[in-house]
């Protein structure tokens, strides 16, 4: 395991939560002093069949039922259970994924939240969980992720700033399969 720099974190906060969370970081085993999860919480995914044809790696998303759909064949995808924006979050679109990067706290979220850091590094302790797929739009990013979270109960639910949050099972079983520059339809 990587060591956390703490020159670079403060504190972390959850995506929506705003939680403050102080990092103890700890090199190599460590673990960051017991606060990594000790699960990766439930698999959602199951194999559905789909009403609309698709190209194989497109993700449909549908906030209304909180799922998310990475279609596999003609007419068939594979569905998991995500939580969505709340009230005046919620969004539409189609977007592309991209490489992710470290996390970022947008302006918005810094001024609803004195005390989160510029930055937050790649790690257990990342408010997107264990993997991030990064949205854009005209090659400009959009501020949204799909992504996991330590924060099982607010999977399913309508609980975000807009991103899409997904079980750490799932999101790094959705990460291994999709491609940068897949197309990503938000209903």
């Amino acid at each position: 395991m990587k060591a956390i720099d703490t020159r670079r974190i403060r504190s972390c906060a959850t995506h929506v939560g705003l939680v403050v969370l102080a990092i103890l970081a700890a090199a190599g085993h460590a673990a960051a002093g017991g606060l990594v999860p000790r699960s990766l919480g439930p698999r959602t995914s199951a194999v559905v069949a789909i009403e609309k044809d698709y190209a194989a790696g497109t993700i449909v998303i549908a906030s209304g039922n909180r799922t998310l759909d990475l279609v596999i064949s003609e007419g068939r995808a594979i569905r998991y259970k995500i939580g969505v924006g709340r009230d005046g979050f919620r969004w539409s679109g189609t977007v592309k994924v991209a490489e992710w990067p470290d996390w970022r706290p947008p302006a918005e979220m810094k001024a609803r939240a004195a005390g989160l850091p510029d930055l937050v590094p790649a790690g257990p302790l990342n408010p997107m969980g264990a993997r991030g797929i990064y949205l854009y739009k005209g090659g400009t990013d959009t501020l949204y992720r799909i992504h996991g979270t330590n924060e099982r109960s607010t999977v399913g639910g309508f609980a975000s700033s807009g991103c899409f949050r997904m079980s750490n099972a799932d999101v790094i079983d959705l990460y291994e399969r999709v491609k940068v520059g897949s197309t990503v339809i938000v209903k």
